[in-house]
């Protein structure tokens, strides 16, 4: 009998992983999901009973593992460089020429293959075993990821060859999941993923393999890093020796003899990326003799032989429905454009911001209008003009009111602003946006308390102002729509949480006019304590370096009011943190530090560091960060997906370094 037990193990692992490779790499399913669930059900039955037969590559690790303390540092073999970037036809004439140079004149012939929006990855296997999987990081040194890309059940765990090697790839989000996520998290009050490619690096940086198991990510493996025991002489030769190993590796390539032939699959591909399951940003390039490879060599930050070409951002046309208007938590009103649902970059694009009546005006809009719209670096819905030659003469003019849409209070147009404003500070949009702020990430960071939560309890008469987050009770919550206990507990376990913050972070969720997330900073490191602040001077304030006379007087007013004071005492008594724990900063680093004294501008997504990490340790040197790229501009970071303000640096020949470069002199 025990014999027969650990004989089934055996089978049933060998079986389902054989299924697997079937349904997730070839797309050749040989049995139902019920059934090759029913198989994984009697699997991990077993392996329950008897762990110690259970089989190193068996199935039942895709469900997840137990949760990490942290992810570990791995440093790359082989460094995994970014690419250069082409956005055109003449940038990869460019490119041709300069492979042809450095092959002495050689015509070269070309691989391409569609660039997936997903996370870099490598995956190192030996005798055909999968030992370790890491994030590109900063190209050097990643983070063992492996438990996560476990989940992954597009990755083997045994190769079809006992062999060491390894591989890098693209873990992506496919669209449907993307979606499916999306509409979970906006019912529970979570805060949405802007796109796939975020989803999908968000799910595999989460210490709880368990959550990047529920996310049905796929991957699609782009490159041979190392490989022992076998030589393969160019890059499509060894695609398809992984594809023959086990792995998933995209249908979709091309060998080009000549340039053009590259160009005809770019616009190709630009024009059908909508119909992919999937997202990409463009097409990848390389030269396909790795001999040739070899020889063309890599600059300081990317290979010679390679280049990514980058799609420009999608336009569709759509109909302008309606102009909705909304009071944020300053009383600015701003108009929003309702549109016909349409696809655009693969998610369904149902609004898009106006900004203000000035653009209204600008772009004459009408209701009912044909428009083009695109979303900004792929990520924001904007409207780019109006089909004026689509008018059928039933179109209808906008203007924007004389009151406020939520309090009816008249609204002000402020003297050197184009914006019209409700300036009462009881009206009830303002008091809610203002809470919706409060808990946001680079605030208080409440996880959980999303609008529709925070509309919710204020709707109940829960909360009016931010003390009364803490004052919340469990009996109250749990009696709201879609709040179950787990969901409860967690969101009070991140209220209290929050109580520890650094100053910093209560000072920008406050809301005081003209202080953004690095102003609170600096007079967070500079004063101390709120008590500090509060009794501090306009003259004490403008001594700061980076804190003008607008921005002065707005503290000295916000700090003035009674029912700041009273807040403030509310949130002590409730053990909210009012005093500064972040670093100062440190004069003799800053004035040994590269950054100092420059004026630096972020742009494009980080892998290695978040925007705002990015931020903090660049200022903690001295450096300033700016959000616009001027002939001021120092220096420009730019990181994947990076749009107009690369090419404005580019213009004013302003300094660009990528991520790399960035940690390279941050960790100096």
């Amino acid at each position: 009998m025990t014999l027969d037990t650990q004989h089934e193990i055996k089978r049933l692992t060998t079986l389902l992983n054989d299924y697997a490779y079937h349904y997730y790499v070839l797309d050749e399913p040989k049995v139902s999901d019920a059934e090759y669930d029913q198989l994984l059900r009697r699997l991990i039955e077993l392996e329950e009973k008897h762990p110690e037969w259970k089989q190193e590559d068996s199935p039942s690790e895709r469900v997840g593992g137990t949760i990490l303390e942290q992810f570990q540092k791995v440093q790359h073999d082989i460094p995994m460089l970014s690419l250069s970037n082409a956005f055109n036809a003449d940038d990869l004439h460019d490119f041709d020429r300069r492979v042809k140079q450095g092959l002495d004149q050689e015509a070269p012939t070309y691989s391409c293959e569609l660039k997936i929006d997903g996370l870099a990855v490598t995956l190192k296997y030996e005798q055909g075993r999968f030992v370790q999987g890491a994030t590109r990081g900063d190209g050097t040194i990643g983070e063992d990821i492996t438990a996560n890309l476990k989940t992954i059940p597009a990755i083997p765990l045994r190769l079809r060859e006992a062999v060491d090697i390894e591989v890098r790839g693209e873990a992506f989000m496919p669209k449907k999941s993307f979606i499916r996520l999306n509409e979970a998290r906006e019912k529970n009050g979570e805060q949405l993923f802007a796109n796939p490619r975020n989803a999908a690096a968000g799910s595999l940086r989460q210490l709880d393999p368990k959550i990047a198991a529920k996310r049905n990510l796929d991957i699609f493996i782009y490159g041979i890093g190392q490989l022992k025991g076998r030589q393969v002489s160019s890059h499509h030769e060894g695609l398809a020796y992984a594809h023959q190993l086990g792995f998933k590796t995209n249908p979709h390539q091309q060998h080009c003899e000549t340039i053009d032939q590259v160009i005809a699959f770019c616009e190709h591909w630009l024009d059908k990326r909508a119909d992919l399951p999937y997202e990409i940003d463009g097409i990848v390039i390389k030269v396909d003799a790795l001999a040739n490879q070899e020889k063309l060599g890599f600059t300081a930050k990317s290979p010679r032989w390679a280049t990514a070409y980058k799609f420009p951002a999608e336009e569709v046309v759509t109909t302008l429905l309606d102009i909705e208007l909304s009071v944020g938590r300053t009383g600015v009103v701003t108009p929003t454009a309702i549109l016909e649902p349409v696809s655009v970059a693969g998610t369904t694009v149902k609004r898009a911001s106006l900004h203000n009546e000035d653009l209204i005006r600008e772009k004459d809009l009408k209701l009912g209008d044909k428009v083009t719209i695109k979303k900004a670096g792929d990520i924001i819905p904007e409207v780019v003009n109006v089909l004026i030659d689509h008018r059928t003469g039933e179109e209808k003019d906008f203007s924007m009111p004389s009151h406020c849409p939520e309090c009816g209070s008249e609204l002000v147009r402020i003297e050197g602003e184009v914006a019209l404003r409700c300036v009462n500070p009881k009206c009830p949009a303002q008091l809610r946006e203002g809470l919706i702020h409060f808990v946001s990430r680079n605030a208080m960071n409440i996880d959980g308390l999303g609008e529709r939560v925070i509309t919710q309890l204020f709707e109940h008469e829960l909360i009016k102002d931010v003390a009364d987050l803490y004052a919340l009770e469990r009996e109250e919550l749990v009696k709201l729509e879609r709040m179950g206990e787990k969901s409860v507990d967690n969101l009070l376990q991140a209220i209290k949480a929050s109580k520890a913050n650094s100053l910093e972070k209560l000072l920008f969720g406050l809301g005081i006019r003209h202080v953004g997330a690095k102003a609170a900073k600096t007079l967070a490191q500079h004063f101390d304590t709120i008590e500090n602040i509060q009794r501090a001077t306009k003259e004490e304030l403008e001594s700061i370096h980076e804190i003008g006379e607008k921005m002065a007087d707005s503290v000295v007013t916000f700090f003035e009011q009674p029912e700041v004071t009273e807040l403030i005492d509310e949130l002590r008594s409730f053990g909210v943190n009012l005093t500064y724990k972040g670093p100062k900063p440190d004069s003799a680093a800053e004035s040994a530090s590269y950054f100092a004294g420059k004026t630096i501008v972020l742009t494009g997504t980080m892998e290695e560091l978040s925007r705002s990490e990015a931020k903090e340790r660049i200022e903690t040197l001295g450096g300033s960060v700016t959000g616009s790229v001027s002939s001021k501009t120092d220096l420009l970071i730019a990181g994947e997906k990076a749009g107009s303000k690369l090419k404005k640096a580019q213009d004013l020949k302003i300094e660009i370094w990528d991520e790399a470069r960035l940690i390279e002199e941050l960790n100096k």
